[in-house]
């Protein structure tokens, strides 16, 4: 029987860490305040303590500078895991997300690859101001050469950091702090990983299929149960990565149901939901009973404290979605 720890999603994010950094001596922690801080939601403490500076290391406050020694450093064949404090402040080291990070394999044919995984809390819901509470995943989607995932668990937050650190190309690892203590889940102690590009069905149901991720994944759900209730049985597939897509599960769960319901706390143009939309328009059109529903952040900058609660996509605003997906 494996031993098992209840954590929190933070928690296990920094167990994650630990266990690769004490499995593989290549691995190294850097970011702001990460050392002997322990990072600004904590998911650090501890570890500098125990590897040091040299593998947990204290940077500068230049994102740039941040992710572009990481490249560096995974050129060179050591695997690096950047934390940008907030995902909101990754834009001064997007030239190196992009231009970098994403393409150095193909940029040396295939000589260099790139075994970085970059961390950042994402996402709204804890009254932060709004560069601290964005959803921009769809940003880095768009980038050839980058694997995005987004875990909604403790569970799978550590086995999916510890797949996205031991994969050879550059990894985008996005963690909802909406959610980071909000619930404990049984995690293994001993390391695991949950493969990257596999969405997981957390609920059946027949009558209409709602994709979601990150931290849309609760509301998704609590939405699901109470229209069970009403006789409404909603297929809820968590996507876990967001790039690569699953396709096959998202097509699948939709030749099922017939209908389709896409949640994400990101802004509705541009977002996730129109890929996947796109997605079920090219392999599954003939199956479509109704039009597909987005339910997403609006288009605005992200508000401040006294709208964030509208501003999110809640359990009522989900079920009223799918209904209009239903009843149509």
């Amino acid at each position: 029987m494996t031993d098992t720890q209840n954590l929190t999603l933070v928690q296990a994010v920094r167990d994650g860490l630990h266990s690769e950094l004490r499995e593989d001596d290549d691995v190294v922690v850097m970011g702001q305040d990460v050392g002997k801080n322990g990072g600004v939601f904590r998911a650090t403490e501890g570890l500098y303590d125990e590897f040091g500076g040299d593998r947990v290391i204290d940077t500068p406050l230049a994102e740039s500078g941040i992710v572009g020694t990481a490249v560096g450093m995974a050129a060179m064949g050591m695997r690096p895991v950047p934390e940008i404090q907030f995902s909101g402040f990754m834009y001064p080291g997007f030239d190196q997300i992009v231009s970098h990070m994403a393409r150095f394999r193909t940029r040396s044919r295939g000589r260099f690859t790139l075994p970085m995984t970059l961390r950042a809390p994402y996402g709204g819901g804890i009254r932060a101001p709004e560069h601290h509470s964005e959803s921009k995943e769809a940003f880095y989607a768009h980038e050839a050469g980058l694997k995005v995932v987004i875990p909604s668990t403790p569970y799978e937050a550590k086995g999916l950091l510890a797949a996205s650190i031991r994969d050879p190309d550059p990894v985008v690892f996005l963690e909802p702090k909406l959610i980071y203590r909000a619930f404990r889940e049984q995690v293994p102690e001993e390391p695991y990983t949950v493969p990257i590009g596999e969405a997981a069905t957390r609920r059946e149901g027949d009558d209409v299929a709602v994709f979601t991720y990150g931290a849309m994944t609760r509301p998704t759900l609590e939405a699901a149960e109470t229209l069970g209730e009403e006789g409404i049985e909603c297929e809820v597939v968590d996507l876990r990565t967001v790039s690569p897509l699953d396709r096959e599960a998202i097509v699948e769960a939709f030749e099922k149901t017939g209908r389709a319901v896409v949640v994400h706390e990101a802004p509705k143009t541009g977002g996730l939901a129109g890929e996947i939309t796109a997605i079920l328009q090219e392999e599954a059109l003939l199956y479509q009973e109704a039009p597909i529903g987005r339910v997403a952040g609006f288009d605005v900058p992200y508000p401040l404290y006294a709208l964030e609660d509208y501003y999110l996509p809640s359990a009522a605003r989900i079920e009223d979605g799918i209904l209009e997906a239903v009843e149509f």
